[in-house]
């Protein structure tokens, strides 16, 4: 099933036809964008939608695109911070609400965005993750003042509890009238057409990517006198650290040259140190704490397995990066994980212990056997599935879709929020929308566009930054004091 949906994910998403509905995408070549990423999540927090929004930052500025991240402060990292080829950063001071998620009254963050996309000459807001509050506002916003939008869904969701019912309710008042939508898998596509009810033709598959150039196999770090069980995850409910609680002792007492290791923080530790504790299992158990990207990879190439027990994902890059150190993979049959990896290279399991144990069992009979393939090809034949080069052009070809489309002027756009989320939510956002209207004409009126000054791009066609000092530039200059003393 998997390989059949990755070949047609190849086929329909190929750099001739890729990050398109059925109807073909015209692409004028060489246009280049004005760029806006928002997300509630970025660094320095640690994780999926802040690797992806960084690394396809970096790959469209080298494409010579414009690209602005706009997200929350964390801590004391407020205001603009500039990071790797120029890629500026806006850390808004909004209040943090729960999760690093910003608390939103659809009003206050106006203001700030609106600064942002009229001095940084924005044409494309592309949002990420349901999860976002700041996302969902900056889409709303981006609408009322005729920018193009794109939303790119990273997670899977329910709809029978009550968290689901009310997230999709927002997530369908949110992308009615949005663009495009990216999801990272077929799964994740069909689960978010269901839940905001969209029409399958503006939704487009492009799946993660991860730098495989980092994430290579050193087999020299291995322990040969034991089976080294890797986990790198966030010890979350989700993550099905519950059913690894389950796992570590039974497969412990079977096996006595097993160990595991551990990475990752969260409130589900704790299950794995009472586990520990309760079967005396601290020299075969080890918890590494929160992991830096940096330091995956040093504990991806100590182990032989990497397991996944995730209950929900929409696409996990995490066995990637396992499969491209070298290690075999077993990871639980849910949601969008299927399509991610070949079939020789990964085990699937139902996401129960005794399935998974059993899954276990056979990737360590035929470790010892010695009938798994080497490192290095297992390496060799995930280096080329998930590049960023290729993830760059598929949204590339979206944005160029986009900006040839119409933005639906205010009453277009009130009839289709009446229409298409219901006569009482409709209703009620509709009246936000207008009272957003009101608002932005407020603002153009006490601030005028014409007058709000234009920032020095430090990416794109236009970058300051890159552009090199002439001969004349350089005679003009007459060294200071600052400069003989350096």
């Amino acid at each position: 099933m998997g390989q059949r949906k990755r070949t047609a994910l190849e086929k329909n998403l190929s750099p001739q036809g890729a990050s398109r509905a059925p109807a073909e995408i015209s692409r004028v070549p060489n246009k280049k964008h004005n760029i806006c990423m928002v997300s509630d999540f970025f660094f320095p927090n640690m994780g999926g939608v802040e690797s992806h929004i960084y690394q396809l930052s970096q790959c469209l500025i080298e494409n010579g695109h414009k690209v602005v991240i706009v997200t929350h402060a964390y801590g004391k990292r407020k205001g603009v911070r500039y990071l790797t080829n120029g890629l500026k950063v806006y850390y808004l001071p909004l209040q943090v609400m729960y999760n690093q998620t910003t608390a939103t009254t659809c009003f206050h963050s106006l203001p700030l965005m609106r600064c942002v996309f009229v001095r940084e000459r924005i044409t494309i807001v592309h949002a990420h993750s349901s999860f976002s509050a700041m996302a969902h506002d900056a889409l709303f916003h981006a609408k009322t003042m005729g920018l193009n939008t794109v939303f790119t869904d990273h997670s899977l969701f329910g709809f029978a509890d009550l968290s689901s019912v009310l997230t999709n309710k927002l997530l369908t008042i949110s992308l009615c009238d949005t663009n495009h939508i990216v999801c990272v898998s077929y799964t994740s596509k069909e689960n978010t057409v269901l839940r905001a009810a969209l029409n399958p033709e503006i939704v487009s598959v492009i799946p993660n990517a991860v730098d495989t150039t980092d994430f290579t196999p050193d087999p020299s770090q291995r322990q040969d006198d034991r089976i080294t069980v890797v986990v790198v995850s966030r010890l979350v409910y989700r993550k099905g650290i519950d059913l690894l609680g389950g796992i570590i002792p039974e497969l412990c007492l079977k096996h006595p040259d097993l160990h595991f290791l551990i990475g990752g923080e969260g409130p589900k530790r704790l299950v794995l140190e009472e586990v520990r504790e309760k079967y005396q299992l601290h020299d075969r158990v080890r918890l590494l704490g929160a992991l830096e990207h940096k330091n995956v990879r040093g504990v991806l190439v100590q182990g032989h397995i990497f397991l996944n027990t995730s209950l929900t994902e929409a696409f996990c890059m995490a066995i990637v990066e396992g499969a491209s150190c070298g290690l075999q993979v077993v990871s639980t049959r849910v949601g969008g994980i299927p399509e991610v990896l070949p079939e020789d290279l990964i085990t699937l399991c139902e996401p129960t212990v005794r399935s998974l144990c059993a899954g276990l069992e056979m990737v360590i009979a035929r470790q010892r056997a010695g009938s798994v393939p080497s490192p290095a090809s297992i390496h060799a034949s995930v280096r080329n599935l998930y590049t960023w080069t290729n993830v760059t052009e598929r949204t590339e070809k979206v944005y160029d879709r986009v900006s040839g489309e119409e933005v639906l002027p205010l009453d277009r756009r009130l009839r289709r929020l009446r229409a298409h989320c219901g006569p009482v939510a409709g209703s009620i956002f509709a009246f936000v929308a207008v009272l957003d209207f009101l608002f932005l004409l407020l603002l153009q009126w006490l601030v005028p566009d014409r007058i709000m000054d234009v920032a020095l791009d430090a990416t794109g066609p236009h970058a300051v930054w890159r552009q090199q000092p002439t001969s004349t530039d350089i005679s003009k200059k007459q060294p200071t004091k600052t400069d003989i003393s350096e």
